[in-house]
């Protein structure tokens, strides 16, 4: 046996700022070799970041990632790190000749091995997922090759990401060639109770490799999509060894015994099992085996429950998406509701209170219960506060049009929304809206009014789960969050029926079932697809059916120009859900 120790990189780069990325991977790099690390492993297109989407169709920025991949090699050595193999993600091209349904330049999804101020080899994703939030057919043409390279005595094979979610290809030579590691860089992205997926599939890669597996997940948020980190290595069982935390950056550095190899360094093509052929590049990079050494233990992080990986993902998005696109500072509008509360609770976490800035707009119809909880939440959180009342801007409004009804309800969220965007232009904050994923589901949002906004934290988020993240966050601390105080979210927001107040004595239920009925039904529909007749078999009430499919299914338009919000569900409004808007398609009872 043979021993390694490896570090796993879990970090947060930045799509398209490569200079900042390779800062990165520099700084990560010197503190894994400060640890005593034989290998360094980042994630999956950590120099480009990930996804890059469109971008990768520019020969600019292909050309940008490779020469940074070249000048990161050059610059490790200079820095005295060029001893520390280092595998990092980014994005290259093949070199195929343009064909109609060929991604523009014929671009990777690709992996390299650094050392000592080269290249030593370039890898890329041989299975390119298509489904869900992935469309990297549209983007890369995959890889036929499998690098296998031997470090101190150890035969260690490549394999990304989806290689590793897909049976046959890469996962199924390594069995064949025979290795005494597999690593994994992935860009894996959250949503509840993946952590459970991720492990059981790592188990059941590492025993059809026949070797220990180390899977490093990229950690940060990215547009709508948030991704957890959670990087873990199993052993050729499949037990679990080592773990770090989620939602946080981290070095995870675990010592290994591993089979040594004397195969001859060889070039051979092995039946993939998938229709295709993956060839085998056996190199070496350090043949003898490591003196014997004290191992370091092991560190396993415990996964977060529930509720709490679900609160850390949406406060991890909000973060990001404020420091990634450079704003100072967010706004919101306060109602009093627990929507609301909890969007503001999930900023401050996330920037701070002191760049949370909320403004209470009361109307005709606001209750003084709703005014006073907005009121002590803001005394709770310390978040910067205003009062716009709207009552004679909506009645300038009616002096010169008529409106009344639904109209005349929506018109005062469309001046609650004017009022967030003129403060917006005039201050730089970013508007966060408020509205909850059973509300976008059936169209109880107005266009123009309270969907207005920059991003959108809790879009993902049925209203069931709003009240139990509430719930939650008022019980839990976490050195993680900015605000320590306890019970951030007012308890009568959280018990109160809900209402839009806009009209008197208005409640959620007089138009919508009670939200358990409601969450339920919307899951079956919009999460699993299921058509009418496969709903009421299900259980739901025929008539419920028919008038919650049609809400749901007329209010696509509205979606489309909703703003983007943190993915945290198996199937989120945005890059998950594709429907069209012009349809006559009906769902028939």
């Amino acid at each position: 046996m043979a021993q390694l120790r490896i570090a796993l990189v879990q970090t947060n780069p930045t799509v398209g700022d490569l200079s900042a990325n390779a800062g990165k991977l520099l700084a990560w790099t010197r503190e894994a070799a400060g640890r005593g690390a034989h290998l360094a492993v980042f994630t999956e297109m950590f120099l480009t970041g990930y996804p890059v989407e469109d971008l990768v169709l520019r020969t600019s920025f292909v050309e940008a990632s490779i020469r940074t991949l070249e000048e990161s090699a050059a610059r490790l050595a200079a820095e005295g790190l060029g001893e520390l193999p280092v595998l990092v993600g980014y994005v290259d091209r093949a070199g195929l000749a343009p064909r109609a349904g060929r991604p523009r330049g014929a671009p990777l999804d690709a992996a390299a091995l650094l050392h000592r101020g080269e290249v030593v080899y370039r890898t890329a994703k041989h299975h390119l997922p298509n489904y869900g939030v992935f469309d990297e057919y549209r983007y890369f043409v995959r890889g036929d090759r499998l690098p296998i390279f031997r470090l101190h005595g150890v035969d260690v094979a490549v394999a990304v990401c989806e290689d590793l979610w897909q049976d046959g290809g890469p996962v199924a030579v390594v069995g064949q060639a025979g290795a005494g590691l597999l690593v994994a860089p992935n860009a894996s992205p959250y949503e509840k109770d993946k952590d459970d997926v991720r492990l059981e599939l790592c188990a059941r890669r590492a025993r059809e490799a026949g070797c220990p597996l180390v899977y490093v997940n990229q950690v940060g948020g990215q547009d709508e999509l948030v991704f957890d980190g959670d990087s873990l290595v199993v052993d050729a069982t499949g037990a679990l060894v080592a773990r770090a935390p989620q939602f946080r950056e981290d070095l995870l550095v675990v010592d290994l015994e591993l089979a040594a190899s004397d195969a001859p360094p060889s070039q051979v093509a092995y039946d993939a099992g998938d229709g295709s052929t993956i060839t085998v590049d056996r190199f070496v990079l350090s043949g003898e085996p490591l003196a014997p050494y004290e191992p370091a233990p092991a560190p396993l992080a415990a996964p977060l429950d529930a509720p709490a990986e679900v609160y850390h993902a949406l406060v991890l998005a909000v973060r990001d998406y404020v420091a990634k696109n450079g704003f100072q500072s967010v706004i919101l509008g306060l109602s009093g509701g627990i929507d609301s509360a909890l969007t503001a609770a999930i900023a401050s976490d996330a920037v701070g209170p002191s760049r949370v800035h909320v403004v209470l707009m009361p109307s005709r119809y606001s209750s003084e219960h709703s005014i006073g909880d907005a009121e002590e939440l803001v005394r709770r959180q310390g978040v910067h506060s205003r009062v716009v009342p709207i009552g004679d801007i909506v009645n300038g409004f009616e002096k010169e049009i008529e409106l009344s009804g639904l109209a005349a309800e929506n018109l005062q969220a469309r001046v609650r929304g004017m009022i967030l965007m003129g403060l917006s232009n005039e201050h730089g904050h970013l508007v966060l809206t408020t509205g909850n994923k059973s509300e976008l589901a059936t169209g109880y949002s107005t266009l123009y009014g309270d969907s207005a906004g920059g991003f959108a934290p809790i879009k993902d988020v049925p209203k069931t789960m709003v009240w139990e993240l509430a719930r939650w966050r008022n019980a839990h601390h976490s050195p993680l969050f900015a605000m320590d105080a306890p019970a951030p979210i007012p308890e009568n927001s959280i018990t109160k029926e809900p209402s839009a107040e806009l009209r008197p004595d208005q409640r959620d239920t007089d138009s919508l079932p009670p939200y358990e009925v409601l969450d339920r039904l919307l899951d079956d529909y919009v999460e699993k697809d299921m058509g009418s007749a496969e709903l009421i078999a299900a259980g739901h009430d025929p008539a419920l059916v028919t008038r919650i499919i049609r809400l749901v299914d007329l209010a696509e338009y509205k979606r489309r120009q909703y703003p983007p919000g943190p993915k945290i569900t198996p199937k989120n409004f945005g890059r998950d859900r594709r429907l069209p808007i012009t349809s006559r398609w009906r769902e028939e009872v």
